[in-house]
């Protein structure tokens, strides 16, 4: 076959996806063999004798992999590699060399070849070669396809993070979002909880709307309320009917934030819809059903709640059929600086206020704090660097001082109750006449822990 003949793609079955490869050489016997070998597995294999034959076919079809003899024109083939590189063609390559001289090695590290074989070579060796080739080609592409999925969770949600816990968690987003199972999200209050949850639905594909609610500080009944809505006269003041957050919901998503502070008799109302997959108005007998995606968070210890009967075991089982772990910022300290850059960013776009050119080592410098507030705490005090014209590290200073401050004062007081403590003590003691038995009536403690603590005192 010459070059100027079309390329035909084989009818070979077992060949991998559309593979294709080009062989630049004038050894045609080789050439031959290799090409006889390499169209078994492999959707397209063609031969070119030269360069300007090899130019003819990439103008007429894509090439996934070139095979070329690099010792051939005195460094022509290295140049052309070059120039494809250089017009933004990203072809694998493979050189085939006459010798091993230092020189053509560094040649074919400089266009990142993905081998080097020499000539004469096993059949074996190149087949090898080709498969690690296709293999490694395969990998990085998922891994582009999966960080573009990442980033496209990020956008979508406002999660800003490059550590493993949050690409694991973009990913198990991902991969849940278009199921209706139920989701608990766990982690410490200012960690992203709901950014989380709305990436879920964002990434579900449902019709309906994201609706939040918090649990936390409402009574049973009037969480019912807003909920599951109510009936005109259901209770005092309810003059007209109203929907619930349920029926806001429908074909959509309901976030039910901090769950583990919800009211234990509102928990049993919450299961039977979970169950049942409807919802019934206060004040009404009608039952409704309902498509509502649930997600829950939570900063508390559900199992530590279980045990204390603050949460009941059943929901709890229905509400963790999968569960997401939020890290706190503390864990993640190599995302400060990337969150930081992102929030100086778009609270600057916010505020009015020009963009502020912090440098590096003072994005660097907001690493040395805790952060106990986590991300929402971070946000807070890069809004107030730039309300003050001041620096993330001056307020990392500040921060750290203000701890400081705060653990002498603390320790301080507690020296003071041990102070006051041990006088009020003794003084009972002297007005019973040294009858610890009387002082400790007196003192309503224990006669064990009066000695103990005169004892300590002793010994002081």
């Amino acid at each position: 076959m010459t070059a100027l003949d079309k390329p035909k793609l084989g009818n070979n079955k077992s060949a991998i996806s559309l593979t294709s490869i080009l062989i630049i050489d004038n050894d045609h016997i080789t050439n031959k063999l290799l090409q006889t070998n390499l169209k078994k597995k492999y959707t397209l294999v063609e031969v070119a004798d030269n360069i300007y034959e090899a130019e003819i076919l990439l103008q007429r079809c894509h090439f996934d992999l070139i095979i070329i003899n690099i010792s051939q024109s005195e460094g022509v083939a290295v140049k052309w590699i070059y120039s494809l590189r250089d017009k933004g063609d990203e072809i694998g390559v493979i050189f085939l060399a006459e010798n091993s001289d230092l020189e053509t090695a560094i040649d074919a590290l400089h266009v990142s070849a993905a081998d080097f074989i020499l000539k004469p070579f096993n059949q074996e060796q190149m087949m090898v070669a080709v498969k690690n080739f296709f293999e490694h080609k395969k990998v990085k592409h998922e891994n582009y396809i999966l960080r573009r999925q990442i980033e496209d969770v990020y956008e979508s949600s406002g999660i800003i993070g490059d550590c493993d816990a949050i690409n694991s968690i973009c990913q198990v987003v991902k991969r849940v979002a278009p199921l209706p199972s139920t989701v608990l999200i766990e982690g410490e209050s200012g960690t992203g909880k709901e950014l989380v949850a709305r990436a879920i639905h964002s990434w579900s594909n449902r019709q309906g709307s994201f609706v939040p609610i918090n649990c936390g500080g409402m009574s049973a009944e009037l969480l019912e309320s807003e909920l599951f809505g109510h009936t005109k006269g259901a209770f005092t003041g309810a003059n007209q009917a109203r929907e619930g957050l349920f029926s806001y919901a429908n074909h959509g998503t309901l976030f039910l934030d901090e769950i583990g502070e919800m009211p234990m008799a509102m928990q049993a109302h919450l299961l039977r819809v979970l169950e049942e997959q409807t919802v019934r108005a206060v004040g009404s007998n009608r039952e409704i059903p309902l498509d509502v995606r649930i997600v829950t968070a939570t900063n508390k210890d559900l199992n530590e709640q279980i045990k204390k009967r603050d949460f009941r075991e059943d929901l709890f089982y229905r509400i963790n059929v999968l569960a997401i772990r939020m890290p706190s910022l503390r864990e993640r300290g190599a995302d400060i600086p990337l969150l930081a850059k992102h929030f100086i960013s778009t609270l600057s776009t916010q505020l009015g206020i020009e963009l502020p050119s912090y440098d590096e080592n003072q994005l660097l410098k907001l690493k040395e704090y805790d952060w106990p507030g986590n991300v929402r705490e971070l946000k807070n005090v890069i809004e107030r660097c730039l309300l003050l014209g001041t620096s993330p590290a001056h307020c990392v200073a500040d921060l750290l001082k203000d701890n400081s401050d705060k653990t002498d004062v603390d320790t301080m007081s507690n020296k003071t109750l041990e102070h006051v403590e041990k006088q009020h003590i003794l003084k009972v003691l002297e007005e019973e006449s040294g009858n610890k038995s009387a002082a400790a009536r007196v003192l309503d403690i224990s006669r064990k822990t009066l000695e103990r603590k005169v004892q300590l005192w002793d010994n002081g």
